[in-house]
């Protein structure tokens, strides 16, 4: 017999319908008067047959505050906002049908069960929906792929399978592949001989043979070594296997529910994972959501926690106020729930004695960005050969995170040899001269000073006015022939830029068309001086001896002011990840 459900009798018709619903699927079922007092434990379910009913909100305010059960409850539409007051877990129309309110509540009910089973907390859509998916796939044998991040809770819900499948008064039986080498998993899994190699003094039986009308859970299936995989997919599709160094066959019937926080069509396109095997175990999936996907359940994660750590541990918890809450619930937890429940742990332990605040949270949650994202230890002098497995993870973060500086120093040089070309920069600017460029509004600023002759153009008319053209050996520009009537000093004076030596009165004029050797051309109206760049207005000013690494910083600087401060914009703007932003203001100094 199943639980029992409570159905209040205001609309008698509507009640008798439910009855008969749930009875006939193996529910108790108990009718409530309108005016009757509930008492603890009574059932696990009220259905309300009239929501509007005056006495309506008191049956419903017992059964939240006495039973913590859920409510349901038929009403016509229309009332929304009276029957939001009554705090509904689902509404129904008067015209419902008896069977889907029973399906609705089966789902509801398995689902409560699970986590009671469990302890899995949470009332996200998220959440909600991964927990359907284990009611949904519990009762049948297909294998079980779960994946998610690590952290995520997938050994819970491999467990919550178990416990709701017709296996769950047989074994469950865990093992990590990643923790254990290549033969001593072969010998875990599968069992082994007597005599089968050194050491094997007795025949053993493996976890397979252990798990037999049971389930197995194969945490992190991605790691599995190529050898056993070839081994765990003829017991998958032959329901047979051998020991290490057996000859005969042994038969097994264990349900596999395999987990892993990889993405296994990415290893399989590496060749790193059979494809076979992953078509195999990737029957029925669940995907789990990470907790910064679900924030809203972190409030009543912490309460759970808090209430387990302080009762095992017999410690007085003052609470956590709201303030501390909000910086929990803002936080991206990177290492999701589990994390989140060491965090709770450390701080029930050492509980100042008062709410805890703010002030009280480690400063990597407080301020994500002002610690390091991954500690790379300091491996000391001499070690031995298996410590270099260890330190591969961080070498390899090392390695990926040099890539990307190297990636993101290349594409801004590459971009401001573009902007080079493109603005046609001189480069054979005199120690004397200063050449400035804003990014925003192209221009080249140069202050004219004595140049030796042959005097070239002018920087800021160099990519608009033909140069003249004489009669001069190669690779070298002959001065301008002078006119009939022009000394050699003037012909050259009027050729070259203005000299700040000279009267106040000289203009810098470029010369008359008299030559008949010369090509040159229209006449053209004087150009105005361009104004100076603004000290910063969106862009950023280029100047000749500024290093690569100075060019960045004025980026990063104008890409902050450009969104007010915001580095998930500035990031985004910039076109870099959101941590390597973090990293480049750490380390000029942007705070």
């Amino acid at each position: 017999m199943k639980d029992t459900v409570l159905i209040s009798t205001h609309h008698l018709p509507t009640a008798g319908g439910l009855r008969g619903a749930f009875k006939s699927s193996g529910y108790r079922v108990e009718l409530v008067t309108p005016r009757e007092e509930l008492d603890p434990g009574a059932g696990v379910l009220l259905v309300l047959t009239d929501a509007l009913a005056e006495s309506a909100e008191e049956l419903a305010a017992q059964a939240r505050d006495r039973l913590h059960v859920p409510v349901f409850g038929v009403a016509a539409p229309g009332r929304e906002r009276e029957l939001a007051a009554l705090g509904l877990a689902e509404t129904f129309a008067p015209s419902v049908d008896p069977d889907e309110v029973l399906l609705i509540a089966h789902t509801l009910l398995e689902r409560r069960r699970l986590q009671r089973l469990t302890g899995i907390v949470g009332e996200t859509d998220a959440i909600r929906e991964a927990l359907e998916r284990v009611v949904q796939i519990a009762p049948v044998d297909s294998t079980v792929l779960i994946t998610g991040e690590s952290g995520t809770g997938k050994e819970l819900f491999a467990r919550g399978v178990h416990a709701l499948s017709p296996r769950r008064h047989k074994a469950f039986i865990a093992v990590n592949v990643a923790a254990l080498s290549p033969t001593v998993l072969e010998s875990e899994l599968f069992g082994h001989e007597k005599g089968a190699f050194t050491g094997a003094i007795d025949s053993r039986r493996g976890l397979f043979e252990l798990a037999h009308r049971g389930t197995i859970f194969l945490d992190e299936i991605g790691e599995i070594p190529p050898a056993i995989q070839t081994k765990l997919l003829r017991v998958l599709e032959q329901k047979e296997f051998l020991r290490v160094g057996g000859e005969a066959p042994i038969r097994v019937d264990a349900r596999v529910i395999a987990a892993t926080n990889q993405d296994l069509r990415h290893e399989v396109a590496a060749g790193r994972f059979r494809r076979d095997l992953y078509y195999r175990i990737n029957v029925l999936h669940i995907e789990l959501p990470p907790l910064r996907r679900r924030q809203a359940d972190i409030p009543r994660l912490v309460e759970a926690f808090v209430a387990e750590v302080s009762a095992r541990n017999d410690r007085r918890f003052a609470g956590i106020n709201a303030d501390a809450m909000r910086i929990l619930c803002e936080y991206a937890w990177p290492g999701n729930v589990r994390e989140l429940r060491n965090l709770v742990e450390s701080m029930v332990v050492l509980s100042p004695g008062r709410e805890i605040g703010p002030d009280d949270i480690p400063a990597q949650v407080r301020s994500p960005g002002s610690s390091p994202l991954l500690p790379v230890p300091t491996p000391g002098p001499g070690p031995a050969e298996g410590d270099s497995a260890q330190l591969r993870p961080q070498l390899e973060f090392v390695f990926r995170t040099l890539v990307e500086l190297r990636v993101d120093m290349d594409d801004l040089r590459r971009e401001f040899e573009a902007y080079r070309q493109e603005h046609r920069f001189d480069e054979a600017l005199l120690p004397g001269e200063t050449g400035r460029v804003e990014i925003v509004a192209p221009r080249v600023d140069a202050s004219a000073t004595e140049l030796e002759p042959p005097p070239p153009t002018e920087p800021a008319q160099a990519a608009e006015a033909p140069i003249p053209v004489l009669d001069a050996p190669s690779g070298h520009d002959a001065p301008a022939t002078p006119a009939a009537d022009e000394s050699p000093d003037e012909g050259l004076a009027a050729d070259r830029p203005p000299d700040h030596a000279a009267a106040p009165d000289q203009s810098p004029a470029a010369p008359s068309a008299t030559s008949e050797d010369v090509a040159q051309p229209a006449e053209r109206p004087p150009q105005p001086e361009p104004p100076e760049p603004a000290a910063r207005s969106g862009g950023i000013v280029l100047q000749p001896g500024m290093t690569l690494e100075d060019i960045e910083r004025e980026a990063i600087l104008a890409a902050l002011e450009e969104v007010d401060g915001s580095r998930r914009h500035a990031a985004r703007l910039l076109g870099i990840a959101e941590r390597t932003l973090y990293r480049k203001i750490r380390r000029y100094g942007l705070e």
